[in-house]
């Protein structure tokens, strides 16, 4: 539980940065090929999590593109870490931050942006002050969905994780585990637990949105 929540809670992080910075871009400027970019991210939504596990595995494997520049450079690889771990659950549940908050972005009043320039607001300070308060209630929505999704986020995990007891073994990890063993006594406890954390995150994130609306 502690190393889901580690995973999940970084994994996060990123995500809210990132994925408001490429959901910002999305809604906010018209470029040849912004669709395509769409595509891209959101492709980890519907792709099999085995296939975007492989996808991770050829770019950050000890002879990927990336991975083996880093392993060459610094002697260190990120398969079979728990650093594996936060980088599937944000590559999975990244779409949702982007889906969600360029709804949201999209949804904000032209005519309230467009008054912040006319008062001589610069495109920063219109968006740290008119767009993105606005447009919280997405922006919380995707931060919940992509905690909850790196969470329980398990194929693409097992494949560039692993399954090492202590180190990168996460909940969901933890129960393939257990029910393959037949330990279904364990197995149906931490489903309990996994389930209970989820939708207390999502009760809270839901009584949060509410009073800041």
């Amino acid at each position: 539980m502690r190393l889901s929540l580690q995973v999940a809670s970084v994994a996060t992080a990123f995500i809210v940065i990132i994925g408001i910075t490429v959901a910002y871009f999305l809604a906010r400027r018209d470029c040849r090929g912004k669709e395509l970019i769409d595509i891209l991210f959101t492709l980890p939504l519907v792709l099999p999590p085995t296939v975007t596990g492989y996808y991770l595995i050829i770019l950050f494997g000890r002879n990927g593109a990336i991975g083996k520049l880093v392993y060459e450079l610094t002697g260190w690889t990120i398969m079979f870490t728990w650093y594996a771990a936060v980088l599937a659950s944000f590559v999975v549940a990244l779409p949702l931050m982007i889906k969600t908050t360029r709804a949201a972005i999209e949804s904000v009043d032209k005519d309230l942006i467009n008054a912040s320039y006319t008062l001589g607001h610069s495109e920063l300070e219109t968006t740290l002050k008119v767009i993105l308060p606005l447009a919280k209630r997405g922006i919380v929505a995707g931060a919940v969905l992509s905690f909850a999704r790196a969470m329980g986020e398990f194929g693409a995990t097992l494949m560039l994780a692993g399954n090492l007891p202590g180190k990168t073994d996460t909940m969901p990890i933890a129960i393939y585990s257990l029910t393959g063993s037949g330990e279904w006594s364990k197995a149906h406890g931490m489903v309990i637990l996994l389930t209970f954390i989820s939708g207390a995150f999502l009760y809270l994130a839901n009584r949060y949105s509410k009073r800041i609306i």
